[in-house]
């Protein structure tokens, strides 16, 4: 073999739209539109700037859905890709061990909250998420309380779009078709419920939410083997932020009833909130049972995930092979080790270039770009923001919180205007998402704010 190929990623425009049109399917997309639209064709990337096949220049205002940390072509994570490349791309761990799974797996226990001490790869949050939870179950039953088979979630809460994911994160706008699938799970309504919904201040609406939850946890911790939540802010749900304290009261619920705690931060982690982990940020550190990691944990280069657990949880799981302990899952890519030389390369940069400490003066020019700016908006009824994790509800009435006619896609007609102006957002319904890459200058920031200020006002003022 002589290493050459005759594969070329030089393309013609028009001929990728048509081949898109023809065969790809793509996700949370409605194809019947899509195909009656001009996509957008992005061949190049360099720092927080993604390039079309025309050759202009768009600001990745969402991190390319929330996975891009360090910027694109970051020459540190290049390399390692490129020297893992020169000596294995995959090999399983089935029976094998692998350098970069090895060492990932160490880093990441040494910056993890509380005492998790075990790493499960996976490839995407919601197989963390699924994992977490079959972990959780058979843990149980291992130690010998069969009868704890339920789990506890946050209502409207989102971890994925696999079948236990949906199941613990159900949304009836993503998931009803697949009703009959779900197994049932006990919902604890958030703070945000209270709040917004019913008008209550911030402090009333945290303590009418746990009110909620220890009346749940009464009735039913006998049998429950975990409560699952995003700390800190419920990301795809629609940006919903916690008040301080709530994960620290949940936390200590289900120490009280004797359940796990498992903490999905596949959103959260890795400096969204400007924390390694939304965890962290209470006064007493939150020390979860599980924690399920993903999106940023590559640093945005290649599918990677982890669940990890304590000590306690991984010794339930020891014994001789006749007795059948063993965790019988695993995926065929589990540790690839391109993707965790990629992990590794991100935590490095990191430490190296003390990415949180300098993070803290880009989310105090954020938030004031926001309040300036964003919030007196005539038709945003709330600005929603934990560090780099943003949402900015449009509603065609502000003081009502209204919402306009789905079928005016309000939302997805803002996020094109930004399009237009070169930067690009995502929308949840009417829910605009700024999550820039963590490497965003401030000139960046600057730009991002301002194109989405015009995009809101020339979209909502038509109306």
């Amino acid at each position: 073999m002589d290493g050459t190929s005759n594969f070329s990623f030089d393309f013609n425009t028009t001929q990728l739209k048509d081949w898109d049109r023809r065969h790809l399917w793509h996700p949370f997309t409605q194809m019947a539109e899509w195909m009656e639209e001009d996509p957008l064709v992005i061949t190049q990337a360099e720092g927080c700037t993604l390039v079309d096949s025309e050759g202009r220049r768009y600001l990745d205002g969402v991190s390319s859905l929330w996975t891009n940390i360090h910027g694109h072509r970051r020459a540190e994570i290049n390399t390692a890709i490129c020297r893992q490349m020169e000596q294995v791309a995959h090999s399983t761990l089935l029976g094998l061990v692998n350098a970069p799974s090895t060492v990932l797996a160490k880093k990441l226990v040494e910056i993890a909250p509380g005492s998790l001490t075990r790493v499960f790869y996976s490839d995407a949050g919601a197989t963390a998420v699924e994992i977490a939870l079959k972990i959780a179950t058979q843990y149980w039953q291992l130690r010998g309380q069969g009868e704890r088979k339920q789990f506890v979630s946050l209502e409207g809460s989102y971890h994925g779009d696999t079948i236990g994911a949906m199941s613990v994160g159900y949304s009836e706008t993503f998931h009803r078709h697949h009703r009959n699938l779900l197994f049932p799970c006990l919902r604890i309504p958030p703070p945000h419920v209270f709040r917004y919904y019913k008008n209550m201040s911030e402090a009333v609406s945290l303590e009418a939410s746990l009110q909620k939850a220890r009346e749940l946890f009464a009735e039913h911790g006998g049998t429950l083997a975990a409560v699952i939540l995003e700390p800190l802010m419920q990301g795809a749900a629609g940006m919903w932020a916690q008040p301080a304290g709530f994960i620290r009261e949940i936390r200590k619920l289900a120490t009280e009833h004797g359940t796990l705690l498992i903490a999905d931060e596949v959103a959260t982690g890795f400096g969204r909130t400007g924390a390694m982990f939304a965890c962290e940020h209470e006064h007493e550190k939150i020390a979860p049972d599980i924690l399920c990691l993903g999106k940023g944990i590559s640093g945005g280069y290649l599918p990677l995930a982890a669940t990890l657990t304590t000590e306690e949880i991984f010794s339930a799981f020891l014994g001789e092979y006749a007795e059948y302990k063993t965790f019988f899952h695993g995926h065929t890519y589990t540790g690839n080790p391109l993707a965790c030389a990629a992990g590794i390369a991100s935590l490095e940069i990191f430490e190296k270039d003390r990415v949180l400490d300098s993070l803290q003066a880009k989310i105090e020019l954020f938030t004031q770009f926001l309040t300036k700016q964003i919030v007196p908006l005539a038709h945003v009824a709330d600005v929603r923001q934990k560090g780099f994790m943003v949402g900015i509800e449009l509603a065609e009435d502000k003081a009502t919180r209204r919402a306009y006619p789905p079928e005016q896609r309000v939302g997805k007609r803002v996020i094109l205007r930004a399009r237009a102006k070169g930067v690009i957002l995502r929308p949840l319904g009417d829910v605009v998402i700024l999550m820039p890459p963590l490497a965003v200058s401030h000139e960046e920031l600057t730009l991002l704010v301002k194109v989405t200020r015009e995009a809101v006002e020339t979209v909502t003022e038509a109306e």
